[in-house]
């Protein structure tokens, strides 16, 4: 690491902020890329399964594993391997 760069190296705590902003949104009309097929669709044409140990978001294409979400005990554990990118629009400010 050259000297600028570790001037200019921050902390996770400096994203803090726009992580709050970010994950605070209307998230179904998000755009999702499946990793597996290249499809994009909105969240919420997304197959969701509630019935596991958590819940598994899949691509209505080809059925990829998309999101994987766990809650207890106070955590939440988000797997997002099968999301090529996601789009959003971003918040004011």
């Amino acid at each position: 690491m050259t000297v600028k760069q570790a001037e200019l190296k921050l902390d996770g705590n400096a994203i803090g902020g726009t992580l709050g902003e970010i994950f605070a949104l209307e998230m179904t009309t998000a755009e999702t890329t499946c990793a597996g097929c290249g499809k994009v669709n909105v969240m919420g044409r997304v197959a969701v399964y509630l019935n596991a140990p958590g819940v598994v978001l899949r691509c209505p294409d080809c059925e990829n594993v998309l999101i994987k979400v766990v809650r207890g005990k106070g955590r939440c554990w988000m797997e997002l391997a099968g999301v090529r990118r996601l789009e959003f629009d971003a918040p004011e400010g």
